[in-house]
Formats: C-alpha cells, sequence, structure tokens
C-alpha cells in the first residue's frame, strides 16, 4: 500500500442531481481527478510517460454511504492498496469535513497499457516507486 493523497474541495452546485443531492457520475469524475492528483503530485505521470505507458480504467465501483449536499465541503483520500504485474488497484474515501462521516468508498482497477501498442504492460518497477514517496497534499 502507498500512501495515501488528500484533496479538500467544495461541492459544486454541478454535481448535484434533480433530487438535490450530489449525482453519483460526480463521484466517478472526482475519483478520475483525484487519481490524476495523486498521480502528479509524485510525478508519475512524468515517470510514466517516459516509460511509455498510459493508464486506463478497467472498472470502477462505489459504494453510496450519505447524501451530499451543495456547499458542503469533502475530503477525498485516495491510495494504491495492491498492485499485480499489469494492473492497480486504487481505493478512495470521501468524507465530510463538517462531522468526518465517509459519506462515500470507491475501488478503480487501473490497466497499465503499452502507449504505442495499447496492449497491457508490466507496470515498470520506477513507475510504482513514484508513489511510495509521500505525495504534495491539495488541502
Amino acid at each position: 500500500m502507498t500512501p495515501s493523497f488528500a484533496w479538500k474541495f467544495s461541492v459544486p452546485q454541478e454535481a448535484i442531481d434533480s433530487q438535490g443531492h450530489v449525482n453519483n457520475v460526480a463521484y466517478v469524475q472526482w475519483m478520475q481527478d483525484l487519481a490524476v492528483k495523486h498521480t502528479q503530485s509524485v510525478g508519475g505521470d512524468v515517470v510514466a510517460d517516459q516509460n511509455g505507458i498510459i493508464w486506463v480504467v478497467r472498472s470502477h465501483e462505489i459504494e453510496y454511504l450519505r447524501q451530499v449536499f451543495v456547499g458542503e465541503v469533502l475530503r477525498a483520500e485516495t491510495f494504491i492498496e495492491d498492485t499485480q504485474r499489469a494492473t492497480s488497484v486504487r481505493r478512495y474515501v470521501f468524507t465530510r469535513v463538517t462531522d468526518e462521516k465517509i459519506v462515500a468508498r470507491g475501488r478503480t482497477n487501473w490497466v497499465c497499457l503499452d502507449k504505442v501498442s495499447g496492449r497491457p504492460r508490466a507496470i515498470p518497477d520506477d513507475v510504482m516507486k513514484a508513489y511510495d514517496q509521500l505525495p504534495n497534499e491539495h488541502e
């Protein structure tokens, strides 16, 4: 397991659905954003590019625990839970700052692909080593 990365943000109006709370699709976008922010904070994007790899999503899983409304501040946290030859499982936890209640949890299975061939490729060691360092927090 790698060090975690956290990001705080206020829930924007555009994330709210017709029922008045955060739409489930917003969580998928936030998971994507969080993974990118984490990767950039440790230089994983640069190392991946140097190794000629890209990451694509195989699957997302989200568990919604509590409703969230516009203007509430969330702390989103992510970490890499497990890696296999060409895959990486990333976990996410979304916590409402005011009461420290977990509002949602997620999991993404990422696949490492060769940038040229588009075929799965073993994750280069130096790519994974980038995630071993403490990230620059975005809180």
